[in-house]
């Protein structure tokens, strides 16, 4: 099958695995335009793919995802047009991988910051590599944490833990995060992949029909609970968006990180 994408996001195929890589290595997978509209369109032409019975999703290089692209979420202070589109995509990625039928298993090679964190928390299976870590900032730039991890990590961690690490943006090592449920295991850096397509396969091998209902039974509770908290945090995330704080914050973040 031949798939509809940017080049900033890239599908292989195994028999009945597909890897998908979030490929800008060069900017540690962060998140621009392209690669926005990719995360949010690839569920579904996967699921079309009828060979397809099990995904594995990476990142290309040393980052799994360092969040959003500076250049392109400045942006957005002065474009309500493709801020509003920005969030509108955002809610599209968190539905598209709640709905995706199949099981995806997250084989995070690095850092995987901000959206990158919440994408590979919405994973089923979440393999982190020893050297890899979670961080979400979005209060430390001026911003609700509204793509998923206010309303996504109460759901798989303490909350009282989840408050902590949300409030400050720290750095959750990858023993760390084991420790609290948002990941599955941690792995070495070079089984990462190994052990990542070693799973796929035996998850490729069970029945379909009692894998995919099962997944569906259990997105359908994440779906329920989820639904009002992602909804406000989307409404609360654009309203912070529009602080004169947030706008303060990310261009100091923006030239101390040299506009990359």
């Amino acid at each position: 099958m031949t798939y509809d994408l940017p080049q900033e996001i890239t599908v292989t195929g195994d028999g009945p695995v597909r890897t998908v890589t979030i490929n800008r290595p060069a900017e540690l997978n962060s998140v621009n335009a392209d690669l926005h509209w990719g995360l949010a369109n690839v569920w579904r032409q996967l699921a079309a793919d009828k060979q397809t019975r099990v995904v594995v999703l990476t990142g290309a290089g040393r980052a799994f995802s360092a969040g959003g692209d500076l250049n392109w979420i400045t942006t957005f202070l002065d474009d309500e047009t493709a801020r509003d589109e920005s969030i509108r995509e955002g809610a599209q990625i968190v539905e598209e991988m709640l709905r995706f039928p199949l099981p995806i298993i997250a084989a995070v090679n690095g850092p995987a910051v901000g959206l990158g964190c919440s994408v590979a928390l919405l994973c089923d299976i979440v393999l982190l590599s020893e050297t890899a870590y979670f961080a979400d900032p979005h209060v430390a730039v001026g911003l609700v944490a509204g793509d998923g991890g206010a309303a996504l990590w109460p759901l798989l961690t303490p909350i009282l833990r989840s408050r902590e690490y949300l409030y400050t943006g720290d750095r959750i090592d990858a023993a760390t995060a084991v420790e609290l449920g948002l990941a599955s295991r941690r792995v070495a850096p070079e089984q990462l992949l190994p052990q990542a397509h070693q799973l796929a396969e035996r998850l490729a091998a069970q029945p379909p029909e009692a894998l995919q209902g099962t997944k569906r039974v259990v997105n359908m509770y994440l779906s329920q609970v989820l639904g009002g908290p992602l909804q406000a945090g989307f409404a609360a995330e654009v309203a912070t968006m529009k602080t004169p704080e947030h706008r303060e914050r990310l261009l100091a973040f923006q030239k101390r990180a040299g506009g990359r």
